[in-house]
């Protein structure tokens, strides 16, 4: 990643009636927990420690170990037979260096790649949900590597397990009837520049983007939640859209029990996280998100940000969140409503 209260009668009574309305949105699209099971910690080491390894020279944008990344991202889906909305076997998006560098603040930068996959609705094609992490990192500085294990080498393996997910459930013929994007942006440590590149530059129309789930850093726990590692922060699900918030609440709370913690949430919050990762260059379109975080460590943009401190028990349980959360986005029987009007 780059460098507000009701009375408790009324949350009861909007939860009850959020789970509720949820539930009936929902017909004939199998058991989701099914899927989900498929989402394991030991899938998420496997791939983490390989995606965060010193052969992966920290991801730098467009540098020899970012172009290792964006080739295992893409044998993962050749292997899940999961396609690319780009035709054939193009799996990458370009994303020129002269665009980087000019949106780069100074830095200079070679031409890098956004890895893009794709599941068709059933019913809904042409309404995408978008579920996003960005593959870089820091790179190589002063001979040390920077490996990004959880930033945001997490997100980028929860990705590659949520779409396995649903590739299991179009096997079964219990495919999403909306659209699903598997985005994985580069040069958000630059700038947030592979999604800047993606909304300027849509495979997909941005009207017909229904929301953007968006991962970044999911692995850890903050010295807050040390005594209650059982968290996640959520950041942005209320900003545009009143129904996102609601499906966020109610899948929690009927498949997960994860403490959603809204703490950087608050727009006076001074971290300002809500526009610090891929997410908000979505939001700038006035398309709902929601920023899945575990707040920062330790290790936060150091090159002791490494696989082994990963907590992989609790990564795969908010993966599972993500997962439910875009299985229940895509499967309304109604498109989420945008009732908001943007921050400025």
């Amino acid at each position: 990643m780059k460098t507000s209260l009701y009375t408790l009668g009324l949350l009861f009574f909007i939860a009850c009636s959020s789970s509720q309305n949820a539930s009936k949105e929902i017909e004939n699209t199998g058991d989701p927990t099914k899927y989900a099971a498929t989402i394991t910690a030991e899938n998420l080491k496997t791939h983490l420690y390989i995606f965060a390894s010193d052969e992966f020279e920290g991801r730098n944008t467009g540098e020899p170990g970012q172009k290792k990344a964006i080739k295992y991202l893409k044998d993962f889906y050749v292997s899940q037979q999961i396609i690319s909305p780009l035709g054939g076997d193009d799996y990458y998006q370009e994303v020129p260096a002269e665009f980087l560098n000019k949106n780069a603040g100074g830095a200079v930068l070679k031409d890098s790649e956004n890895v893009l996959a794709f599941i068709k609705g059933t019913e809904k094609p042409d309404e995408i949900v978008v579920i996003s992490a960005h593959l870089d990192h820091e790179g190589i500085k002063d001979g040390k590597i920077y490996n990004g294990a959880d930033d945001d080498g997490s997100g980028s393996m929860a990705i590659l397990e949520i779409a396995e997910a649903f590739k299991a459930a179009v096997k079964d013929g219990n495919g999403p009837k909306r659209s699903i994007l598997f985005l994985h942006v580069t040069g958000e440590e630059k700038g947030l520049l592979g999604s800047k590149y993606y909304t300027e530059n849509p495979i997909f129309p941005l009207a017909n983007t229904v929301c953007n789930l968006n991962i970044d850093m999911i692995g850890r726990v903050d010295k807050a939640h040390e005594k209650n590692p059982n968290y996640v922060y959520v950041i942005g699900a209320d900003k545009l859209s009143t129904e996102l918030q609601q499906v966020s609440d109610s899948v929690n709370t009927k498949y997960t029990n994860i403490h959603l913690d809204y703490k950087y949430n608050d727009e006076d919050d001074p971290n300002r996280f809500y526009y610090r990762s891929d997410h908000y260059n979505f939001a700038k379109h006035n398309i709902p998100v929601i920023f899945y975080f575990n707040g920062t460590h330790d290790d936060y943009h150091k090159p002791t940000d490494t696989p082994d401190k990963i907590e992989y028990d609790l990564l795969a349980k908010r993966t599972r969140l993500v997962f439910y959360t875009a299985w229940e986005v895509a499967n309304r029987k109604t498109r989420l409503v945008v009732d908001k009007t943007p921050t400025k």
